[in-house]
């Protein structure tokens, strides 16, 4: 790279935010980025926007919140890297300047917009010398990717041993291979648009993992229909093929992704759709065991709280007229964070509420116990969702989303039968 490239980029960059690949992605064909810490974007879907923008005021706590939209656009160096920067919309500033962007640390090379309304580096020491290092290791990450890319066309299941002695959750980004999968597509289609298009807008959402440690996520597809109603008679045949092969058809739900920390075996296990679908319902059953399962113990202490945010969701959706939410996902997402450990022979009252299953492990030296968990229970992609609230649509539907409710049951129904076998 030429030092006049370097410092016309570094100049460049200082006018935009550079988009990372969100690490947590487990499912989906849309690519997903890391805005800040707090905030993820992905292409804009006009049906999905007008979904989040006419949201239903009881929904909004099992949706992520909506937080505008940006440009994007790709630039490419003489090497051929590739980089996503997002910039405000029409030069709106102002739903910008709303974001919370106190968590974009200079380190990760991520960007602010300021109140003066200009846009400035947060690290005043990135030189020319800074953006030569990271093309090169950027490089050198693309032919590990390429590697990775092919482990994953081979293998549906994967397990990664993590340093144990490192931030687990930072090791994500080395080995969830879903995430760097859509990123690298979404790059490539970008690119060979690149000659008619270069300006893309993505909308910002709630980033649902923000608040775990280590999120443990889950990511279901459900319903009993994928296809949406505007789809060619090819994609329709061709969803209606995925369902009936799968467990959508017999119970309404299958499993599009998951990661899962396991500190018993110091693991990080990612299972990608194309097993999903392969599931039978009793396999489906112990992919949702395997999810709650931390390598040593279930977690138990989880269930009440996603049953109970199941059976709310699901109570929602009941009232809910004219809206079907095909080929949308569920997330439920923990924290994979390894729990307390207390001496077995601390104080009695210390002991309260541990498993029989983590005393009989301790064997006399250490119990685990359980400590209060959140869960999050979150609706995703609504590219597909219509309702006859949204006018243009051909087909206007009466009533509940009756395959989505019926998933949600059949979800709700094993859960149960899990929490209720692994107390017996």
């Amino acid at each position: 790279m030429s030092p006049a490239f370097g410092a016309m980029e570094v100049e460049h960059y200082s006018k935009g935010v550079l988009l990372e690949p969100f690490v947590h992605q487990v499912g989906g064909h849309s690519c997903v980025l890391r805005f800040n810490d707090k905030t993820i974007c992905k292409p804009l879907i006009q049906r999905e926007h007008l979904f989040y923008e006419t949201l239903p005021t009881e929904m909004r706590k099992f949706t992520p919140q909506y937080e505008g939209v940006v440009s994007v656009s790709f630039e490419e160096d003489e090497d051929g890297n590739l980089c996503l920067i997002a910039y405000p919309l029409n030069g709106d500033h102002d739903n910008l300047e709303s974001l919370d962007n106190s968590e974009c640390e200079p380190k990760n090379k991520l960007l602010r917009w300021t109140n003066k309304k200009t846009l400035l580096l947060e690290n005043e020491k990135l030189t020319k010398e800074w953006v030569r290092q990271h093309r090169k290791e950027e490089k050198m990450k693309s032919h590990k990717l390429e590697e990775e890319f092919e482990l994953l066309k081979k293998s549906e299941v994967l397990y990664y041993s993590v340093e144990k002695k490192g931030n687990v959750s930072s090791q994500f980004k080395h080995h969830n291979p879903w995430s760097m999968k859509c990123h690298q597509q979404q790059l490539k289609r970008m690119k060979e648009n690149a000659k008619h298009r270069n300006q893309y807008k993505f909308i910002l959402l709630e980033n649902l993992t923000s608040r775990y440690e280590v999120p443990c996520v889950l990511d279901l597809k459900m319903g009993t229909r994928q296809h949406g109603d505007d789809a060619s008679e090819e994609k329709k045949a061709n969803q209606i093929r995925k369902c009936q092969q799968s467990t959508s058809a017999v119970i309404g739900v299958r499993v599009c992704g998951m990661q899962v920390y396991q500190p018993g075996s110091g693991q990080l296990m990612f299972m990608n759709k194309y097993h999903g679908r392969k599931l039978s319902v009793q396999g489906f059953k112990e992919a949702l065991y395997q999810f709650f399962h931390n390598g040593k113990y279930l977690r138990r202490e989880l269930f009440e709280s996603v049953l109970k945010k199941l059976t709310e969701l699901k109570s929602v959706l009941e009232k809910q007229e004219s809206y079907r939410f095909y080929s949308s996902s569920l997330l439920i997402i923990y924290d994979g964070k390894e729990l307390q450990e207390v001496a077995v022979d601390s104080d009695p009252e210390d002991l309260e509420g541990l498993s029989e299953e983590s005393s009989d492990e301790s064997a006399g030296a250490y119990a685990y116990k359980p400590t209060a968990s959140s869960v999050d229970v979150r609706m995703i992609d609504f590219a597909h969702t219509t309702c006859r609230y949204y006018g243009e649509d051909s087909v206007v539907h009466e009533g509940q989303d009756t395959g989505y409710v019926f998933g949600l049951q059949n979800l709700i129904v094993i859960i149960k039968e899990i929490r209720d076998e692994s107390s017996e």
